[in-house]
């Protein structure tokens, strides 16, 4: 239980000072879990995290006795851009094709500020919720141009010391889009971004366009992070041709393949070919549970399918695979809250994971992630990282995913940015 004084010594923690943390249960990076004090230095990042430390240098020390530390949730997969538009861009079919539809025709009047407000009104949602890092995948076509990716690359810049964004260049391919035009744009959009993206199925031309996208990715030296097979027609995917472009373009282990639903809908024994090779190539996957359980199978004449790519199937076969929001009150997904232990309880539930395995599904919303976004030794709980973490006041790992805290503390880069609590209010029968 968290003690009134804990909470009271959390929350006082001045800004730019060190401090320690004692006491407290650490989740690991191999998600080991150990009692450990955590030192954070003046500059926001981890000096040391080991039992027993000598913090009698530090500016400040909590003892956190009996409550419970999580690196930073992370979001591998969103789209600030399209961020709480679903009032303004309804989406009556439900469909995919309808979100983009409804999207293409939003993006031509949305300016700079309308996306500046939605999107930070976002972020803010998702750190005070224990998200320290965004990856958000952002259009750029004829009909958003480059405002939504200018406005971001500010908001990047901006609030770097307190989340870490990271931008896609998601060249969207239209019915009818002029290759020309993403031909001459996706360098000036991928130097904007930190990684590139696009969505092969719905190009006119998925041959020509994998290689515009690998070709940019290569030529800028960012990792590539693919919408791969949204769908679930096993006959028409392009797994096999984007795997060929991987290992062409030499990009193991800087590619990631978000969505892949059709992966559930293939035959094991291609699934599991696929499989071996995407795990010899290094090639990582995003699922995204929320979408994928509400845009797919709704033209289904029995009863639909999960919409999920194989999310246990893949994790045991030891592929780094991370679990994330998507989009948030948009025309794809009409709900979400910027809360990544919620999608971790989706992920478990919808992708058949066991109830052994709470422990995976918070892997997929730290180091997993971490690993694809390409963090390295600027995440977790090493010397020299970012002090990004969640203080609460669960007993371990399993509790945390499966109902989550009733008190949290969130730090980004050593600073408190956001408390909760749910307080316990007694009936008046037991008054």
């Amino acid at each position: 239980m968290v003690r009134d004084n804990q909470t009271a010594s959390l929350a006082n923690l001045a800004p730019g000072q060190s401090f320690a943390l004692t006491g407290g249960t650490v989740i690991h990076d191999d998600g080991s879990q150990s009692l450990s004090d955590i030192i954070v230095g003046a500059d926001g990042r981890i000096v040391a995290v080991e039992p027993y430390l000598d913090t009698g240098n530090c500016g400040a020390c909590v003892d956190i006795t009996g409550m419970l530390v999580s690196a930073g949730f992370l979001d591998a997969h969103q789209h600030l851009d399209k961020t709480g538009v679903l009032r303004f861009a309804p989406n009556p079919s439900g469909t995919l094709q309808g979100a983009r539809e409804a999207f293409a025709k939003y993006a031509r009047t949305s300016g700079p500020d309308d996306i500046l407000k939605r999107a930070t009104r976002t972020v803010e949602r998702c750190l005070s919720r224990g998200t320290t890092a965004i990856r958000s995948h952002i259009n750029v076509d004829k009909d958003a141009g480059f405002r939504g990716i200018e406005t971001l690359a500010g908001v990047r810049d901006a609030e770097k010391d307190r989340i870490t964004l990271q931008l896609v260049a998601f060249m969207t391919p239209h019915p009818g889009q002029d290759f020309d035009w993403l031909a001459q744009n996706i360098d000036g959009a991928v130097a904007l971004a930190d990684a590139v993206g696009g969505t092969p199925a719905v190009s006119e031309d998925p041959p020509r366009y994998l290689d515009m996208l690998f070709s940019a990715a290569v030529k800028a030296g960012k990792p590539v992070d693919l919408h791969l097979d949204e769908h679930l027609k096993a006959d028409v995917h392009l797994l096999n041709a984007a795997l060929e472009r991987v290992e062409r373009f030499g990009m193991q282990g800087r590619t990631v393949f978000s969505h892949v639903s059709v992966l559930s809908a293939l035959p094991r024994a291609d699934f599991q070919r696929i499989a071996e090779r995407m795990l010899a190539l290094d090639v990582g996957v995003v699922t995204l549970p929320a979408a994928n359980l509400y845009l797919q199978g709704r033209d289904a004449e029995m009863l639909p399918p999960r919409g999920l790519t194989r999310v246990a199937e893949l994790y045991r076969a030891g592929i780094t695979i991370a679990t994330a929001s998507d989009n948030i009150q948009d025309p794809f997904v009409p709900t979400g809250s910027g809360d990544m232990l919620e999608i971790a309880r989706w992920t478990l539930l919808a992708g058949h994971l066991r109830g052994d395995e709470l422990a995976a599904a918070h892997r997929m919303i730290t180091s997993a992630p971490a690993r694809l976004m390409g963090l390295g030794k600027d995440y977790g709980f090493k010397a020299g990282a970012r002090a990004d973490f969640i203080v609460t006041d669960c007993i371990d790992t399993d509790t945390l995913v499966a109902g989550g805290p009733d008190r949290a503390f969130v730090f980004s880069k050593g600073r408190l940015v956001s408390r909760s609590a749910t307080e316990n209010i007694r009936s008046q029968e037991d008054a």
